[in-house]
Formats: C-alpha cells, sequence, structure tokens
C-alpha cells in the first residue's frame, strides 16, 4: 500500500502544466507521475507542512535494511544533476518521492531490481 502524499496547490499546477506539454503528453514512462498526482492531497501552497517533500525541497533518507543514509533534492527535469544530488521529478524516484513527510517508508526497487525500503529522516525548503 502506498503511504498518503500531500501537495502544493503550486507544484501540481506547475507539474500539470508540464506533463501536457506536447513532448510529455504521450510518455507513458510519466503514468507514475500522474497517478501521484491523482492520488495526492492538495493543500493551499501556503498551508503546506513544512516536514513534506515538495519541489526542490532537500530530503534526507534512511535505507532501513543497510542503515545507509542519503540526501537528494527533488528537482524539475531541465535542473536535475546526480553529481550534485538532484533527482528528477520525471523520474521514478523523484516521483515517488513527491509529497512524501518525515517518517514515511516507501518500497523501493532498485535499478539493480532489488527491493529496499526507504525511510523519511527530514526535509529542508529553501536555497
Amino acid at each position: 500500500m502506498k503511504p498518503e502524499i500531500t501537495v502544493s496547490a503550486a507544484d501540481l499546477e506547475r507539474l500539470e502544466a508540464l506533463l501536457a506539454m506536447p513532448p510529455n503528453r504521450g510518455r507513458r514512462d510519466l503514468d507514475g507521475l500522474r497517478d501521484e498526482l491523482d492520488r495526492a492531497k492538495v493543500l493551499d501552497t501556503d498551508a503546506m507542512p513544512d516536514n513534506v517533500i515538495t519541489m526542490n525541497s532537500r530530503a534526507r533518507f534512511r535505507e532501513e535494511t543497510s542503515g545507509r543514509e542519503y540526501e537528494l533534492t527533488l528537482a524539475w527535469p531541465h535542473e536535475a544533476n546526480a553529481a550534485d544530488g538532484k533527482v528528477s521529478i520525471f523520474s521514478p524516484a523523484g516521483s515517488a518521492l513527491l509529497g512524501l513527510s518525515v517518517g514515511q517508508r516507501i518500497d523501493w526497487q532498485t535499478p539493480e531490481g532489488h527491493a529496499i525500503q526507504l525511510r523519511v529522516l527530514a526535509v529542508s525548503h529553501g536555497a
């Protein structure tokens, strides 16, 4: 079962506009993001809790089995940069992280095919 997610109205509006652009409309690889947006609880941007992953926020995670911790920034597609830890919202990882809050856990399939569990430890917003 997927955890509940919350998305800001501003992020939803911009993401829906990106998904509606001609180059993205027919992309089946973005169906996961579309599904996440469809099931999200939407709040006014000013009402968003500080502990929720939004666009451009930085989140710290722990991989539950290994205990390894790492940080990622959820980025717009044109700003994504793996070397800087910026994951695109258009990637499966990015769309899975949008809207999660501190304490929530998701089951994740790595590119190598391993099943892992990630827990959100902290979220920071800003620069």
